[in-house]
């Protein structure tokens, strides 16, 4: 997930002076919350669904190329940028900081110091001084990683201490720090230096949480809080045993309204009236260590109006090379289908729905099919869209969660995404990357202890 350069190292070094004069709820469950984020203040609907389908299918082509580079509650707010934040407070005295909750990367970074640079960051406001930063020197228990540090580690997976601690003079006496880290994302990047700080949660404070403080992002205009399942993650680092979130509507954008991301350190209680699957084996290939940090899902069959679509079995389960299957993902917007799981499920929408034109120019401004002009329709019916996973447990979306009115109020658009028709098809990673737009109204879980992934419909507040 992370690499570095000789070239970004000596740069990073040489801010160091300048950016760190100072180197030398209840007991079982914290509840944060929960908020949609916003890069694209747009209420231009075409311009909304289009920005969102193309980040979307950023995400994927990212995902799809990775290489490797008690209870908590926490407040999760909805943005029109596509994803949801939560808000953490690190440091002593506590700074906090806003990040996007991301289930598909396990490093936990926020924006840092006073020099910090984001350029293609698309806030409220222009200027980056408006992005809320870390401020390492206000911090009495801010330290840079060590390179000996076995969390170094952690970022750096390929490399063994002995290469990339080489001006360490003995094991015992080592004052390098662990190198710099860049991390690329679907739609941007990021690099800084490791530190090791306190998080401080509402019921208990975590020393020496590895964090990193980048110092520059190209397209992140906000931390990124990962939530998967490597070692750097954040409830991997808390040692959570389970935890889950319900994602308020998109029509919640950007107004205040939030739900919450609650993190269980027992896991001792069964939560009630929720769908179970298990959590399937992550895929082991040479080269592709991005593969294990993902949370793979066993969906079985999709139907649409009652009926299954024929899926070859090839995408429904990874191979030996890490390429099919299903994952969750809360930092994609709009789901993602490789095309021969997509176009079969277009194809099932086309054909039973019938008597509505389908608009073509609107499927090419915003990127998404099909398009459907509803005008001279005073009601509509839409066939069910309806996710079946390995153990029984069934996802039945509710319309709003996979048709999206589009610019006018006369057509609405099926919220999936493929690759472009004029490129090739991105045969690598998960075949199926589902989205956070189609878990709107979802209590989704992630019981870590017990290897299972549970779900129940229900009014997010």
């Amino acid at each position: 997930m992370a690499s570095f350069s000789s070239s970004s190292f000596a740069l990073l070094l040489s801010l160091l002076s300048l950016l760190f004069p100072f180197i030398s709820s209840s007991a079982s469950t914290t509840t944060i919350q929960l908020s949609l984020f916003n890069t694209n203040p747009s209420q231009d609907l075409y311009e909304k669904l289009t920005h969102l389908a193309s980040i979307s299918l950023a995400r994927a082509n990212y995902i799809k190329k990775s290489q490797d580079s008690s209870v908590s509650t926490t407040p999760l707010y909805p943005h029109s940028y596509g994803g949801y934040s939560i808000t953490l407070a690190f440091g002593t005295p506590p700074q906090k900081i806003p990040f996007i909750m991301d289930t598909g990367s396990n490093f936990v970074w926020f924006p840092c110091t006073t020099k910090y640079l984001c350029s293609n960051c698309s806030v409220s406001s222009s200027s980056s001084q408006s992005i809320p930063t870390f401020i390492p020197k206000s911090s009495s228990t801010a330290r840079v990683l060590g390179c000996l540090n076995p969390k170094c580690g952690w970022i750096h997976s390929k490399s063994n201490p002995k290469s990339r601690c080489q001006d360490c003079q003995s094991p015992t006496n080592c004052k390098q720090i662990c190198p710099p880290y860049i991390i690329l994302y679907g739609s941007g990047s990021t690099g800084g230096l490791a530190l090791v700080e306190t998080l401080d949660m509402s019921n208990k404070k975590i020393p020496n949480f590895l964090v990193g403080c980048s110092m520059f992002s190209s397209q992140q205009p906000a931390g990124i809080a990962g939530l998967g399942r490597g070692l750097a993650s954040l409830p991997s680092q808390l040692g959570v045993k389970k935890f889950s979130y319900c994602l308020v509507s998109h029509r919640f954008d950007d107004t205040g309204k939030s739900s919450n991301l609650v993190l269980d350190f027992t896991a001792t209680e069964k939560s009630a009236g929720l769908s179970y699957t298990p959590l399937q084996k992550n895929p082991v290939v040479a080269g592709k260590n991005a593969l294990s940090v993902y949370y793979y899902v066993g969906l079985r069959k999709i139907t649409v109006g009652g009926q299954k679509v024929k899926i070859p079995y090839k995408y429904l389960t990874p191979d030996s090379n890490g390429n099919g299957g299903s994952i969750v993902d809360s930092g994609t917007t709009f789901t993602y289908m490789n095309r021969g799981v997509f176009e079969p499920v277009l194809n099932a929408f086309v054909k039973q729905v019938k008597g509505i034109p389908r608009t073509e120019s609107i499927e090419k401004i915003t990127g998404l099919r099909p398009c459907f002009n509803i005008s001279r329709h005073k009601t509509v019916s839409l066939p069910e869209l309806k996710f079946h996973y390995k153990g029984g447990a069934e996802m039945a979306l509710p319309l709003a969660n996979y048709f999206s009115i589009a610019g006018e109020t006369d057509v609405i658009c099926l919220t999936m995404i493929t690759d472009s028709a004029s490129g090739p098809e991105l045969s690598t990673g998960p075949s199926i990357i589902l989205g956070n737009f189609q878990m709107q109204n979802f209590l989704v879980e992630f019981d870590l202890r017990n290897e299972k992934f549970g779900f129940r419909q229900q009014m997010c507040k």
